[in-house]
């Protein structure tokens, strides 16, 4: 690495909400560290989705080598689980021929999955995972609840019932596992045979959301209104369940104006990075930085103050 030596395995984590300015300087922190960069956000994952989610640029992917960006289908099932073991597997490869390693992103429960581990949670059958949908879609919450209540009834009293998302994901998990959710949550954080180091990006909060609304203007005039029509008949899919793509399949089914779901991506987006925020407040690890950096500020400088 130029200019600074850690001497151990080292994972630079760069973490912050959406539109904060990571990419940017991801790119600029994996060239002065000579390492590829491991992407830690969840929708970029996905091929079809590269408008949407802001992912890299063909450019930017040639600028820089990224792992995790567009490397599955639309139909893939993909869980914070098998994120921490793709990434823990990759990093023994990597660490043969690079002494510090940058992953970027924003995807809470796949940092946390990587850098403190996750509980074993088994993988959700697609056909459980639509049997329970259709449930819901027909009957409501109420006999999810009920089938929760008896197979974990101690899930039961501690999940926000009123949070459907919750109730289902806990119920497909009793059901695959055969056991109790909450038997499988042993929130235990595991050590890692590297050091981690987080660095944390944020901005003034009305430079922040003009950020956001300013790139969602920016997406929609790069093509994402032909992007989601283009995966508009696989909008069922849990791939699919992410702000941007949501918006704009309620102005196809005739529901919203187009107008409308513009104005509500662009809302849904602040939203979502406040409870980015909120998550990651909660690390005392994670040393933060203000944007934009005083002139003069540079890569080396972050990192020298980061590992302080």
């Amino acid at each position: 690495m130029k200019g600074i030596r850690l001497n151990t395995k080292t994972l630079i984590v760069l973490l912050g909400p959406t539109g904060v300015g990571k990419t940017a300087l991801s790119l600029q922190l994996a060239e002065h560290l000579d390492s590829p960069v491991i992407s830690a956000d969840s929708r970029q994952f996905y091929q079809a989705l590269q408008i949407g989610t802001a992912a890299p640029t063909k450019e930017e992917l040639e600028r820089v080598r990224h792992y995790f960006v567009g490397n599955l289908q639309l139909t893939g099932y993909y869980s914070a689980s098998q994120f921490e073991t793709d990434v823990l597997r990759l990093l023994e490869d990597l660490y043969q021929d690079h002494e510090t390693i940058l992953m970027s992103g924003g995807s809470m429960m796949y940092i946390d999955a990587v850098c403190n581990g996750i509980d074993d949670i088994p993988t959700i059958d697609e056909k459980l995972r639509a049997d329970l949908k259709e449930l819901y879609e027909k009957e409501g919450i109420e006999p999810i609840r009920n089938q929760l209540k008896i197979l974990d009834p101690v899930f039961y009293k501690q999940v926000d019932l009123q949070n459907h998302k919750r109730v289902i994901h806990a119920l497909e998990i009793c059901l695959m596992a055969g056991k109790p959710y909450s038997s499988l949550r042993k929130n235990e954080v595991k050590q890692r045979p590297f050091k981690i180091v987080k660095i944390g990006l944020q901005r003034n909060r009305e430079e922040l959301y003009e950020r956001i609304n300013r790139r969602v203007d920016e997406m929609m005039a790069h093509g994402l209104l032909e992007e989601a029509r283009t995966v508009y008949p696989f909008r069922h899919l849990n791939s699919l369940n992410t702000v941007g793509y949501k918006e704009l399949f309620n102005y196809f089914s005739g529901e919203w104006t187009l107008d409308f779901a513009v104005e509500k991506i662009k809302q849904n987006t602040r939203i979502y990075s406040r409870k980015q925020m909120t998550w990651f407040k909660r690390d005392s690890e994670i040393r933060w930085f203000h944007l934009p950096f005083e002139r003069g500020f540079t890569p080396s400088d972050l990192l020298r103050e980061a590992l302080q």
